[in-house]
C-alpha cells in the first residue's frame, strides 16, 4: 500500500460523529489550524459541535443509520465541502473497517488504523485468536465461527459457569451478559444477539469465563506509519455499571510499578502484532493477580483525557500528526507519568428510576470553570436538547491532582460545582461514588456499583432550616431582579416599608412529603424566617457563579438557586435539593397515570414483547422490552396480576406516556 494514499497532511477535517467527542476534536484541530466540518441529523440541528466547527452538513434523518451510521452520506459531507481527512470520534463508525476502506477508497485520510487492522483487531474473536498466536495471555473460552446455539451451549459448560456471553463486535457493554447458570443462556443470547445486531449490525457472539471479582485494567498505545509502538500507561475502569465505565483513572491504583511494566509490554506485544499505526486501547481483565486480554479497542477512547492529564499528551493531536504521516514526537522512555487523574461521565439518565435516560431541554447549564486541575469535556450547553435517539452522555468531568486522594477529592468538587437542570443527570449518584469509602481505599471490583447500589442512590436528605431559608430567600431574590426589571418602584422593593413590617407565609413540598410552612417577617429592622417553634434573623448578598449567600443567625452559607416556576433547585452545604413551592392559590392538580397502565417512559422502540396476554404475572415480571438511547429497558408489572392487554406490537416507535399494555390487579 502506497503510504501517501494512507498518510499525508491535510488542512480540511470532518469529524463523523457528534456530541462531546466531536467538541473535543474540533479543539485540537483548531488548535492546530485545521478547518473543521461537522456533520449532524436534523435531531441535531441546534446542536453544540455544529456551532463550533467552521462548516456543517445535514446528514439526514434522526435515526444513526440514516444519518451517522450512513457511510456514503458522511463520504458525500466530505467531498461538499472540500474535507480532506475524516476522524471519525468514538462510537457510530469509528471501528467499521468498511468505513475506513471508504475513506481510502474516496481519497479521504483516515484517522485511525487501516481497515486490515481494524478487521484483524475490532473482531473480539478474531483478535483474540491473533493474540493467542502471540503468546498474549487469554481468558478461557470461545471465539470460533460456529455461532448456533448448541456450540455456544456446549463452550460455556466446558469452561463452566458463570460465563460472559459478548458481542464479538461489541464495546460499551452493549450485546453483553453474565450468566450464572446453563437455564439463563438461551434466553441472554438471544437478548444479547439483538442488542449486538441494533447497536453494531454483527450478532456473532463469543463465550469467555467470567472472572470473580475481576477489575478492568486497560493500557493506551499509539503507533505511527514509521513502526513506533508506544505505551502511554494503563488507565483503570473498573467501577462500572451494566458492563459500562462510570469512573476511569490513571494510573491504575491496583497495579504495583512491576505490574504496570508487565502489562504495557503485553499491550505493546498485542498491537505489534498486526503493526497497528493510530490510538488504540488494548483492555484486560485482572483478577487481582495476573492480567488476560479481552480485546483491542481500534479507536481514541472515551476515557482518554485522564491520560492526556498523567502524561500531557495531547492524543488527538498525536492522532491527527500520525495521520499526516509524522513519526511520533517521543520514544517509550520519554512517556512520563505525572500524578494521578480521575474522570466521572456526567449522563442524562435518572439513578432513582434504574438510571432511565431522561430527555428535554437544558435550562440550566453551569460547570465550574477548568482550573486548579479540573477539566471538563461537554457537548451540551444551556438550551440544547437532549433527544432520545443517541447515547445520553452529556460531558464528562476530569481532575489531576499529584495524588489519588486529591484527585477524588478535586473530582467531587467540581461535580458538586456542576448544575444541569432541565433534565435528570447522575451527579449526585457520580458524587456518592467517588467518595465511597471502598472506593476511596480502592477496595472494589467490576461488580461494587450493583451491590452497592441502594445506597449509592439514596433519595435526597430531608429539608433542614438552612434549606427552607435558602427556599425562601431565592424567591425573594428573584422577585427583587423581576422588580427592578419592572419598574423603578420602591413599593415592589423587598424591605422597604414606610412603617412596620410585612409578614408572608411560604409553603413547600418535597417530593410526595407533607407541606411545611415558613413565615417571613421583614420591613423595618431585621429580616426573620420562622419555622415551627424557631426564629432565625437572615439576610443575603450576592455571590459569584449566579449564587448568592446566606446568613442566618451571623452564620454565612454559600447557596446555588434555580427557579423554574414554582419549581426549586437548592444546592447547599448540605446537598441538592428540589423543591415545590406550593401555589397559594390552587392549581395544583395533575392528571396520574394509573398504575395498571404500562406506559413508555420516554419516546423509544418496542423491540421484544415477554409475555401474553392473559399470562398470569408475579410482581417485577417482565412484560416488554423498549429500546431508548441505543439500551434495553424491560417494563415489568407493578403488582401480581393478570396481563389484560398488549397494545403494541415488536418494531413499534412509540412516544413518551403511550399506553403500551395493561395489568389487572390479582384478585386479593
Amino acid at each position: 500500500m502506497d503510504r501517501a494514499k494512507l498518510y499525508r497532511r491535510f488542512r480540511t477535517l470532518l469529524i463523523a460523529n457528534r456530541g462531546e467527542i466531536a467538541c473535543r476534536v474540533i479543539r485540537s484541530a483548531r488548535a492546530m489550524g485545521l478547518r473543521t466540518v461537522a456533520v449532524y441529523s436534523e435531531a441535531d440541528r441546534d446542536a453544540m459541535h455544529v456551532a463550533m466547527a467552521d462548516e456543517a452538513v445535514l446528514l439526514g434523518p434522526a435515526r444513526a443509520r440514516d444519518s451517522y451510521l450512513n457511510i456514503a452520506r458522511v463520504i458525500e459531507a466530505a467531498r461538499q465541502t472540500g474535507a480532506e481527512a475524516i476522524h471519525p470520534g468514538y462510537g457510530f463508525l469509528s471501528e467499521n473497517a468498511e468505513f475506513a476502506q471508504a475513506c481510502l477508497d474516496a481519497g479521504l485520510v483516515f484517522v485511525g488504523p487501516t481497515a486490515a487492522m481494524m478487521t484483524a483487531m475490532g473482531s473480539k474473536s478474531g483478535s483474540k485468536a491473533l493474540m493467542e498466536k502471540a503468546g498474549v495471555p487469554l481468558v478461557p473460552g470461545y471465539h470460533g465461527e460456529a455461532q448456533d446455539e448448541a456450540t455456544l451451549a456446549k463452550s460455556a459448560d466446558k469452561i463452566g459457569f458463570p460465563v460472559l456471553v459478548k458481542a464479538s463486535a461489541g464495546g460499551g457493554g452493549r450485546g453483553m451478559r453474565v450468566v450464572n447458570s446453563a437455564g439463563e443462556l438461551s434466553a441472554a443470547i438471544v437478548s444479547a444477539k439483538r442488542e449486538a445486531k441494533a447497536a453494531f449490525g454483527d450478532d456473532r457472539m463469543l463465550i469467555e469465563k467470567f472472572v470473580q471479582n475481576p477489575r478492568h485494567i486497560e493500557v493506551q498505545i499509539i503507533g505511527d506509519s514509521h513502526g513506533n509502538l508506544l505505551s502511554l500507561w494503563e488507565r483503570e475502569c473498573t467501577l462500572q455499571r451494566r458492563h459500562q465505565k462510570v469512573i476511569e483513572e490513571a494510573p491504575s491504583p491496583t497495579l504495583d510499578a512491576k505490574q504496570r511494566e508487565t502489562v504495557c509490554a503485553a499491550a505493546r506485544k498485542a498491537a505489534g502484532a498486526v503493526n497497528y499505526v493510530g490510538a488504540g486501547t488494548i483492555e484486560f481483565v485482572s483478577d487481582g493477580k495476573e492480567v488476560f486480554f479481552i480485546e483491542m479497542n481500534t479507536r481514541l477512547q472515551v476515557e482518554h483525557p485522564v491520560t492526556e492529564l498523567i502524561t500531557g499528551v495531547d492524543l488527538v493531536e498525536w492522532q491527527l500528526r500520525v495521520a499526516f504521516g509524522e513519526k511520533l514526537p517521543l520514544k517509550q522512555d520519554e512517556i512520563r507519568l505525572n500524578g494521578h487523574a480521575i474522570e466521572a461521565r456526567v449522563y442524562a439518565e435518572n439513578p432513582q428510576k434504574n438510571f432511565m435516560p431522561s430527555v428535554g431541554r437544558i435550562k440550566t447549564w453551569r460547570t465550574p470553570d477548568a482550573v486548579d486541575g479540573l477539566r471538563v469535556d461537554a457537548g451540551y450547553r444551556e438550551g440544547d436538547t437532549v433527544s432520545p435517539y443517541y447515547d445520553a452522555m452529556l460531558a464528562k468531568v476530569i481532575a489531576w491532582a499529584p495524588t489519588r486522594q486529591a484527585a477524588i477529592e478535586r473530582l467531587n468538587r467540581g461535580l458538586e460545582e456542576t448544575d444541569v437542570r432541565g433534565i435528570v443527570t447522575n451527579i449526585p449518584f457520580l458524587s456518592a461514588l467517588i467518595t465511597h469509602p471502598h472506593v476511596r481505599a480502592n477496595t472494589i471490583d467490576t461488580g461494587f456499583i450493583e451491590r452497592e447500589l441502594k445506597k449509592l442512590t439514596e433519595a435526597a436528605s430531608a429539608l433542614g432550616d438552612l434549606e427552607l431559608c435558602a427556599a425562601v430567600a431565592a424567591i425573594v431574590v428573584e422577585e427583587q431582579k423581576a422588580a427592578h426589571r419592572e419598574a423603578h418602584s420602591p413599593w415592589q422593593t423587598f424591605g422597604w416599608m414606610p412603617v412596620g413590617q410585612r409578614q408572608r407565609v411560604f409553603s413547600f413540598r418535597q417530593g410526595q412529603g407533607a407541606e411545611i410552612k415558613v413565615t417571613l417577617r421583614y420591613g423595618n429592622g431585621a429580616s426573620t424566617v420562622s419555622i415551627g417553634k424557631h426564629q432565625f434573623v437572615f439576610t443575603t448578598s450576592p455571590a459569584e457563579g449566579g449564587g448568592f449567600d446566606l446568613t442566618i443567625d451571623g452564620m454565612k452559607s454559600r447557596v446555588t438557586a434555580v427557579i423554574e416556576g414554582h419549581e426549586l433547585y437548592l444546592r447547599t452545604r448540605n446537598g441538592r435539593f428540589d423543591l415545590h413551592w406550593v401555589d397559594p392559590f390552587g392549581g395544583e392538580t395533575e392528571e396520574q397515570v394509573g398504575e395498571d397502565k404500562i406506559v413508555a417512559p420516554l419516546p423509544g422502540t418496542v423491540v421484544a414483547l415477554l409475555a401474553e396476554e392473559g399470562a398470569i404475572l408475579e410482581k417485577g415480571a417482565a412484560i416488554l422490552t423498549l429500546e431508548v438511547m441505543k439500551m434495553e429497558q424491560t417494563l415489568r408489572a407493578p403488582f401480581a396480576g393478570v396481563l389484560k392487554k398488549i397494545k403494541c406490537k415488536v418494531g413499534d416507535i412509540v412516544g413518551e406516556g403511550v399506553e403500551l399494555a395493561e395489568v389487572e390487579p390479582a384478585a386479593s
